[in-house]
């Protein structure tokens, strides 16, 4: 479930509501509670068991899977802490818990995004390895700690793209331009920001998923069009064979010794045999 974010709703309830002038009715209401909570739980109990058959099954534990564990993770996070902090904003339009949990909110919340579309980067990245370099990916499997080593690049990045700024924003502008009664980040204004860490959280691991995708894409056909004329090849020598003809050179080259054994010429009678 990446990239799956409270912030991708951010506001949007709040500004629906001053659009009308009023809050959503009783049913409306109850209607989107079931569903957020529906989908909370849907998010909490997919991801951990994904979480809890790594656990529980050793032979789970190879370096390709620690990079979906480590989505799965992510994505666990945030339906167990983003989404439930946000539904009451959502559904009142006012946040009341207070700016400092509202600032550690938006830390994580956008830790988890952007650690999502990092962790579905490096899978597709890892797929890639797997059909372009198959010899020597399958000899590093053993090798978790470079699993590790990338996982933790991961959080470290997710972090330096958003977190310092939605700490310190405020103090190096001079002031918050955030009402009380709501929840978001400083740079919310800010579209030269929005528009480079956008780039680098979106656009870039787009970008990047699509080439490795790809990539994987023409070097399977390329191998599939390379084991065909093989196969035809193959097919073609052994007919010329059947039917008596000279098979191709590279075709006697490489199952001479096969379809044409050596025999032994040497007459029977001129064999010694062992005396009385």
């Amino acid at each position: 479930m990446g990239l799956l974010c409270a912030r991708s709703l951010l506001r949007l309830a709040p500004v629906a509501a001053a659009a009308s002038g009023e809050y959503f009715s009783r049913p409306v209401f109850v209607v989107l509670m079931l569903m957020m909570v529906t989908l909370v739980v849907v998010i909490v109990l997919g991801n951990a068991l994904v979480i809890f058959a790594f656990k529980v099954d050793k032979s789970l534990r190879r370096q390709c899977n620690y990079y979906f564990l480590n989505l799965a993770i992510s994505d666990f996070l945030v339906g167990a802490f983003c989404i439930p902090v946000y539904i009451p904003y959502t559904l009142t339009g006012r946040w009341t818990l207070g700016r400092g949990l509202c600032k550690l909110w938006l830390v994580v919340d956008y830790l988890l995004c952007s650690a999502s579309a990092f962790n579905i980067v490096l899978i597709s990245y890892d797929r890639f390895l797997s059909v372009t370099r198959a010899v020597s990916y399958r000899a590093r499997q053993g090798m978790t700690h470079q699993a590790i080593i990338k996982m933790v690049a991961v959080w470290v990045l997710a972090f330096a793209l958003y977190g310092p700024a939605i700490i310190v924003w405020e103090l190096v502008v001079g002031g918050s331009r955030v009402p009380k009664d709501e929840c978001f980040a400083e740079f919310y204004y800010s579209w030269y920001f929005l528009l480079s860490a956008s780039t680098l959280e979106f656009f870039s691991p787009f970008i990047s998923v699509a080439f490795f995708n790809l990539s994987i894409y023409l070097s399977i056909r390329r191998r599939r069009l390379r084991c065909r004329d093989t196969h035809l090849h193959l097919q073609t020598g052994e007919t010329a064979s059947a039917q008596g003809e000279r098979p191709p050179v590279s075709f006697r080259r490489a199952f001479g010794k096969i379809l044409c054994p050596k025999r032994n010429t040497t007459p029977a009678s001129s064999v010694m045999r062992p005396g009385p």
